[in-house]
């Protein structure tokens, strides 16, 4: 149980440590942010159908994916519905109604997807099956990071201060120790929630990357070179399962 905390939290602070670049950047152009966020929407996708649904598909039936991946989705946008609610200025230092929406949403998104996350690593480890739990741990914990790039670049143009910013991204991760201690005490006794939990993620991050991402990425002019760089980050993705997965 304490390697897989220890394994899951620093999987998790690895979202805070993709967040130092904005340490040395105030600003990105709107190409290297259509790029960056074209490059995390590949990661994200693949991350979706690779960490997320194939797993779930090969612990758990096809309806309850399906089921899993539409609440995901679905949560999303009952939550984009109110979030226009909220006092953007008061928690970001920032009138732009449009970015503090976004924000949220992406937050949001990038916590749920985190904590199934959390939750896998506890089960590989409590299988007890050799290097399952180090080697999803590493898989996640490098995944992590360019979601706390993400997290962090349209807070860039905030009041808000770049530690704060870092320490906004960091929260987000720190959700996966928790999730695996309570994925160790289910994994003999409610295995069947598993399959659904992972489906519910992808569903959260397929719905901010179609509904938010792509299109920010593609609306300045630059929608060629980020769509190669969606290749890129589902690539990128590939390659990280392949080397530390197997």
């Amino acid at each position: 149980m304490v390697q897989a905390f220890i394994a899951s939290f620093l999987a998790g602070l690895a979202t805070g440590l993709g967040a130092l670049p904005i340490l040395f950047l105030r600003e990105i152009s709107h190409q290297v942010r259509d790029l960056l966020l074209a490059f995390a929407a590949g990661v994200m996708v693949a991350a979706s159908a690779f960490n997320l649904i194939i797993p779930a598909m090969q612990t758990g039936s096809i309806y309850q994916v399906a089921l899993g991946i539409m609440a995901g989705a679905l949560t999303l946008g009952f939550f984009e519905r109110y979030i226009p609610e909220m006092d953007y200025e008061q928690y970001f230092g920032s009138q732009d109604q449009g970015l503090g929406r976004k924000t949220i949403l992406l937050i949001t998104a990038i916590a749920l997807h985190n904590i199934p996350e959390g939750l896998a690593v506890g089960i590989a480890f409590a299988s007890r099956a050799k290097g399952m739990g180090l080697a999803l741990a590493i898989a996640i914990g490098v995944q992590n990071a360019p979601e706390g790039l993400v997290v962090a670049a349209p807070l860039i143009k905030t009041k808000m201060s770049s530690w704060k910013i870092i320490l906004l991204a960091t929260l987000t991760g720190i959700v996966e120790p928790m999730a695996a201690l309570l994925g160790i005490s289910l994994v003999n006794k409610l295995g069947a929630i598993v399959p659904f939990s992972l489906a519910f993620a992808a569903g959260a991050m397929l719905y901010v990357v179609f509904k938010e991402m792509i299109p920010e990425s593609h609306g300045h002019g630059y929608a060629k070179k980020a769509t190669y760089f969606f290749v890129f980050g589902i690539i990128f993705m590939l390659v990280i399962n392949s080397i530390f997965t197997g």
